[in-house]
């Protein structure tokens, strides 16, 4: 496989970033280079590294993302959620990536901010802080103040920032590629899978109009909630690149300090959190997917704020409903009724044995349940539930990994707050209202109320209907009696040319036996065989004759 000369050299400087990190050995592990393996030995920076306390593989890997950029520090913060494919320590260690990226010039994001909207900055703000309030890899945000006095934020993508993303996902296959070739081990994790994730995850970031329209469908979800708070898009300065919204004032969720100066109940905190999860997850189906607390602000009354809404969710109805009666069934250590889900659902093969694999969850959970119900993680059941299942085939979708993911913040979230958080005792009663209003008597008459309007519009044309579908019906039965006579009709005239043919076969064969006795066998053969073949073609031709005559009658 040819790389081209720009991701050669990126290639290099990788290499080179490994290498200072004491990476080298796990590219000499590979099957690719392991017969290289001896130049280690030969480096004296190897001898010299050994001598010295080594930090954990998983350290060194989160410090090289880092220095590798921003486009690999999402990747590794992306990586952290499969905890399907990573063992613990990988996944812990790379949840700790950090998103520190240094402000870019704030005279190019005037230049930016300014082009998008096709006019100057002054023009619409009456205010603009070229001091970023923040710096991420994708966007920095900019505070500013409207004509009207409103307080705004200004979110404006970095410059090249898609160049540079086309670029390192491009060299993301290509080393993809080659550890699936090359590696067993890393065929197990799925690398081009895993990039292919990274990038929808990543160019669904760059266009900040999408953002914003998530944020406004958040919004509309908890419109006058005491429990969440979204802030308002100004469409009208909305850009693919610019996104303009009101600028909330919070404390930061991981201020846990102040929010008790405030006289904050840290046990509301944790319990609303949790409740605001399941209600985005089963009431709207829409939930916000980056929940980590520097996403997340709290008002003085107690109130959460959310921002950042690059990621979003969802689960189809039957997904919300089998999520639903597997974590219930769980609850009732009802194994087998949580196999039976994972195949009804498609979520595992059709074939799997539902006996092995109710075993194999029980052998997963049983342990679990030793513990006190307030130390339970839900999050961490669904971890290990959806890494038993990949034993069975199950591959793992994408709705299912962000759920899995904004769980584990929003429960290690709660109990960061409040210690004592019983994350099951605070979701089940909401799961089981749940299942009652999609199972019992009032969801079938929802349903009914529902699809009444579109069936009584259709209900004066039900007569005419039933003549159709009767009409349709008779003309379908006289078509099929015309095509079975059709058909008989064929058949029988395919029999009489096939006893016409036989019957001119055996009639020609006897007139040839009979030239043969009349006319001599000539010169070729002797009288004794000719006349033997003579009586044999007759026979047959007599016989063909007689055959047919009785398959004619």
């Amino acid at each position: 496989m040819m790389v081209p000369i720009s991701q050669t050299l990126r290639l290099i400087h990788i290499n080179l970033v490994l290498l200072r990190h004491g990476l080298d050995e796990l590219i000499f592990a590979t099957p690719l280079f392991r017969p290289l393996r001896f130049l280690l030995w030969l480096s004296p920076l190897y001898w010299w590294r050994k001598r010295k306390t080594m930090t954990p593989y998983p350290a060194r890997v989160r410090e090289a993302l880092e220095d590798l950029g921003p486009i690999f520090i999402k990747f590794g913060q992306l990586l952290s959620t499969r905890r399907d494919l990573l063992p613990d320590d990988w996944a812990v260690e790379l949840a700790r990536l950090q998103d520190r990226v240094p402000p870019f010039p704030s005279e190019i994001a005037r230049e930016l901010i300014e082009k998008a909207w096709g006019q100057s900055i002054d023009s619409v703000l009456d205010d603009f802080s070229d001091i970023p309030l923040a710096s991420a890899s994708i966007a920095q945000v900019h505070t500013g103040r409207l004509k009207d006095g409103r307080s705004v934020i200004v979110k404006v993508l970095r410059p090249g920032i898609a160049r540079t993303i086309n670029r390192d996902i491009a060299l993301m296959y290509s080393i993809a590629r080659l550890a699936h070739r090359y590696s067993k081990e890393a065929r197990r994790l799925r690398p081009i899978e895993v990039v292919a994730e990274y990038e929808k995850t990543i160019y669904g970031e760059l266009d900040l109009q999408r953002e914003a329209a998530n944020a406004s469908q958040l919004r509309r979800n908890w419109l006058h909630s005491s429990a969440l708070y979204i802030p308002d898009v100004y469409w009208d300065w909305t850009r693919p690149t610019v996104m303009v919204m009101e600028r909330i004032f919070g404390t930061p969720v991981s201020d846990v300090g102040t929010l008790k100066q405030q006289g904050i109940s840290m046990q509301l905190l944790g319990e609303r959190g949790v409740e605001i999860f399941f209600t985005q997850v089963f009431r709207d189906n829409f939930f916000h997917a980056d929940m980590h607390p520097g996403n997340i602000f709290v008002e003085p009354s107690g109130r959460y704020i959310s921002v950042d809404f690059g990621i979003v969710g969802s689960l189809t109805e039957e997904d919300q409903r089998y999520l639903a009666e597997n974590l219930l069934a769980f609850f009732e250590r009802n194994y087998r009724r949580v196999a039976e889900l994972h195949v009804e659902s498609g979520w595992v093969p059709r074939g799997t044995r539902v006996d092995e694999f109710e075993a194999a969850i029980r052998t997963v959970s049983e342990p679990i349940f030793e513990k006190p119900l307030s130390e339970i993680s839900f999050g961490h059941f669904l971890v290990r539930l959806f890494q038993t299942a990949r034993r069975f085939n199950m591959e793992i979708q994408p709705q299912l990994v962000l759920l899995e993911k904004t769980l584990l913040n929003i429960e290690g979230l709660g109990r960061q707050l409040y210690p004592e958080l019983d994350l099951w005792t605070t979701a089940k009663p909401f799961m089981e209202r749940w299942m009652k209003e999609r199972i019992g008597p009032r969801a079938l008459l929802r349903r009914v109320r529902a699809n009444f309007g579109p069936f009584a519009e259709h209900l004066p044309d039900l007569p005419m209907l039933a003549y159709r579908v009767l009409e349709n019906m008779e003309s379908a039965q006289q078509q099929a009696h015309a095509m079975r006579e059709e058909q008989a009709r064929l058949q029988r005239e395919l029999r009489e040319r096939r006893t016409l043919v036989g019957a001119l076969s055996g009639a020609v064969l006897i007139v040839c036996a009979t030239l043969l006795l009349l006319l001599g066998p000539g010169s070729l053969v002797s009288p004794l065989v000719a006349q033997v073949v003579a009586g044999a073609v007759l026979v047959l031709g007599v016989w063909l004759l007689l055959y047919q005559w009785r398959a004619a009658s």
